[in-house]
């Protein structure tokens, strides 16, 4: 989370480009992207759209937290990934004004990838950690939290590392303060970079010990590191010329060169470990706030992410011709419309991974239902349900064959719209209303017969079904937010 304030049935033109991201992970495993269309992922040899609402991505490392009832509860709302922190980054109770927060465990609570060793000093309480023997426990915990996961039909997002934001870098058990190691002391600026000393060693161990002990699991991949550009940031641009000048809402930071060449030092390892095991992953990389025209990409690479991304996130990337995610979101207070818009926009523009971060899971509340959460974002069982029909809607098509077409759209008085669709005889059109009045919209749809059929993307029910006449078509009345399907009548 940005934490900083503290502060079609087709091939691809330039497919050819990006083979050797996804190829990757096409030879074993079944979680791997698309072949027919590498914009999203196929799973167990069907195509599949990423929707989450998760916790705060310590239900590993929390001990008391019951990830057997979160996983269940995720999948019986219809959501199919969550992230996961190993362990490398956590938190502490009332950080960032998170009030129940899963990444915060209690006071001899916490589980990490390494021992304890028998001197006493840690931080947040009890022995320090000794980093070169690993917790046994540990791992039992997170390879039973990937086969529960897997059981449910749930995609596990592996963050392997983490910005550290103000002072969290003193909780880490890589601080020399914290362990019996004697890493090197330095400002926690320089962590994810090469200039990190001998922590590198380390690292490089700790995330092929990770990537052997998930090999054999086909539900999972890998994220290198949470919001890079929160401890190494180039800011590239100032989104909002009249906000806080200072305010990172208002600026457009992106992952740094330095932070950029460790990135590529990390795939590497988790690449060189799996050359030698049966199974192959594909890798995440996190790019920035909100969008970003990304320049060179790694080719090991398969998975772009940002986080409170925009729509532009995709449109700016679409000719990588890659997975484009936003698998945080947050800061925009805490109404179900807000990001159930998101969602929509974000997805509707080609992207093929949305995840939401959901405030109300947390400890003795694993089932999502507890709404009275103090926190900077949203979530709530009404929330799931509307995500919940936005994938059932997109699961009855045939998605895996559409492609961006805003050209459908001549004109949409009073409203913003965004279209899929296969170009030929099926395209799927989202709706914002702004003005109080519906106006009618002009398409352009070459001569023929078309049907066209409404959804409130809130209750998931039909609203209106209509013939279009001479490209024009007309909205239904309400405010919410709409989403139609328009096809050819065949036979006419």
């Amino acid at each position: 989370m940005w934490k900083r304030t503290r502060k079609p049935g087709f091939f691809w033109a330039g497919f050819l480009v990006c083979s050797t991201a996804w190829s990757w992970a096409q030879t074993s495993g079944t979680f791997r992207l698309h072949p027919q269309n590498p914009h999203y992922f196929q799973y167990r040899n069907k195509p599949i759209l990423m929707v989450g609402s998760g916790e705060h991505y310590g239900s590993v490392i929390n001990l008391d937290f019951d990830y057997a009832r979160y996983l269940q509860a995720t999948a019986a709302d219809g959501m199919n990934t969550t992230r996961l922190f190993t362990g490398a980054y956590i938190e502490k109770l009332g950080d960032f004004g998170i009030q129940k927060n899963t990444l915060a465990a209690a006071e001899g609570r916490l589980i990490l990838p390494w021992r304890r060793s028998t001197e006493p000093g840690y931080t947040l309480g009890g022995n320090k950690f000794d980093l070169s023997q690993w917790d046994g426990a540990y791992f039992d915990r997170l390879k039973d939290f990937m086969t529960q996961a897997r059981q449910q039909g749930v995609i596990v997002e592996i963050n392997l590392f983490s910005a550290h934001y103000g002072d969290g870098w003193k909780y880490s058990a890589l601080n020399p303060k914290n362990n019996i190691n004697k890493t090197d002391s330095i400002s926690s600026r320089l962590v994810n970079t090469l200039e990190n000393g001998n922590l590198l060693a380390h690292q490089e161990k700790y995330v092929r010990k990770i990537v052997r002990e998930l090999n054999g699991f086909d539900n999972c991949y890998f994220e290198i590191q949470n919001e890079p550009w929160a401890d190494q940031t180039d800011i590239v641009l100032k989104r909002n010329e009249y906000g806080p000048e200072k305010d990172w809402r208002s600026t457009l930071q992106v992952v740094s060169q330095r932070s950029n060449d460790w990135h590529r030092q990390v795939a590497r390892w988790i690449k060189d470990e799996e050359s030698r095991l049966p199974n192959r992953h594909l890798i995440s990389q996190d790019i920035s706030n909100f969008h970003y025209p990304i320049a060179d990409a790694d080719p090991n690479i398969s998975i772009f992410t940002f986080h409170y991304a925009l729509p532009e996130a995709v449109t700016e990337n679409y000719q990588l011709n890659r997975v484009i995610g936003f698998n945080e979101t947050g800061f925009a207070g805490r109404e179900d419309a807000t990001y159930r818009r998101q969602a929509w926009r974000f997805l509707m523009a080609g992207g093929g991974l949305f995840n939401h971060l959901d405030y109300s899971y947390s400890v003795g509340a694993e089932t999502g239902q507890d709404t009275s959460y103090k926190a900077p974002g949203g979530g709530s069982p009404a929330l799931r349900s509307q995500f919940k029909t936005m994938k059932n809607f997109f699961e009855k098509l045939d998605f895996v064959t559409y492609k961006p077409d805003p050209g459908l759209v001549a004109s949409a008085p009073g409203a913003l719209t965004q279209v899929l669709g296969n170009g030929k005889t099926e395209w799927v059109l989202y709706y914002e209303p702004m003005a109080v009045k519906p106006h009618d919209l002009n398409l352009n749809l070459k001569k023929g017969s078309y049907r066209a059929e409404w959804m409130d993307v809130v209750t998931g029910q039909k609203l209106r079904s209509e013939t279009v006449v001479n490209g024009r078509l007309v909205v239904p009345e309400g405010a919410n937010d709409k989403v139609v399907i328009i096809r050819v009548i065949v036979g006419k």
